[in-house]
């Protein structure tokens, strides 16, 4: 069994809210020289050997992220024993 990672996050020509108001909220912790947060998603799926890495790309593509809107990345992380 395998583990999976899928990075999800919003395209750089898209505004971020989330990430942004993490930026203000920095000043309120009086933490300086963050210039830029991005806010994605990370998802782990754990798979056998009958999924492949077209299907994987397909459950990234069609299913976690909006493709529209945002970048994906999958990863395989490690083989669970």
């Amino acid at each position: 069994m395998a583990r999976v990672v899928v990075n999800v996050m919003p395209k750089k020509e898209i505004l971020d809210p989330q990430g942004q108001a993490i930026v203000r909220a920095l000043g309120r912790l009086e933490i300086s020289g963050v210039q830029d947060v991005r806010q994605g998603k990370r998802f782990e799926l754990e798979v056998d050997d009958q999924v492949s890495e077209a299907d994987l790309e397909k459950i990234a593509a069609e299913l976690l992220a909006n493709t529209v809107i945002e970048d994906y990345e999958v990863v395989t992380a490690e083989v669970q024993q």
